[in-house]
């Protein structure tokens, strides 16, 4: 059953001992533990981080998903464009980067969920859609069945006008996995859109921009 951190609470010297933990070594002992899971031999650059959260909306009280936040490098991206508005919710599968994640971004509820549960989760939280869903996702780690779900659920969760982001390692994009994640995003939204490569990311990374979720393809491709 998915963890709502936000429920646990902060705990005096132990909260500040933990939020000086170091967020390479967490996400190295991650890495070395479940390396299927984690899927990243380093943690997103700034670069990469702002510009996986250009996405967010600069006005308003927008409701951003952030799918697989690791130790919350793209998290940072995001609260800097949020500056205290509207809601961000987080949905990290690896216990140990979870609870990271929630002492170093207190803001951010953080739940220990599977992307595929974020139906389940948004339910939880009484949102009907959100403005936008930013993924850290490691997609040539998914099987191609489950990589469907999650966009099925992507698709479903926004917001007619809301906009889904993820990378992809420019290194890996020639291989059958990556083509047909390609397809697959193309099934779920009506306008997928690839930017320039941030070369100051290890290993170099493009992003795709997606919108105007196709909703009706949706609860086929998750079903």
């Amino acid at each position: 059953m998915p963890v709502d951190y936000s429920q646990c609470g902060h705990r005096g010297s132990r909260h500040e001992s933990s939020v000086k933990t170091s967020s390479l070594a967490t996400f190295c002992s991650a890495a070395f533990r479940s390396p299927k899971t984690v899927g990243a031999v380093w943690p997103s650059s700034p670069r990469l981080a702002a510009r996986l959260a250009a996405v967010v909306p600069s006005v308003g009280d927008p409701t951003i998903v952030e799918l697989g936040p690791g130790t919350g490098a793209v998290s940072a991206a995001i609260e800097e464009r949020l500056q205290g508005r509207g809601r961000h919710i987080a949905l990290e599968s690896d216990p140990s980067m979870a609870h990271f994640l929630h002492r170093k971004n207190p803001r951010a509820k953080v739940h220990l969920a599977d992307a595929v549960d974020l139906g389940s989760i948004l339910a939880r939280e009484r949102l009907a859609d959100v403005d936008a869903v930013v993924s850290g996702l490691p997609w040539a780690l998914i099987s191609a069945d489950k990589q469907k779900r999650i966009l099925g659920q992507i698709a479903h969760s926004l917001a007619p006008s809301g906009v889904f982001t993820t990378f992809a390692y420019v290194h890996g994009l020639g291989l059958t996995a990556a083509r047909h994640f390609g397809q697959s995003l193309r099934s779920a939204f009506d306008e997928v859109l690839s930017t320039r490569t941030v070369w100051v990311n290890f290993p170099p990374a493009i992003t795709y921009v997606c919108r105007r979720p196709r909703r009706a393809a949706s609860i086929e491709i998750s079903a």
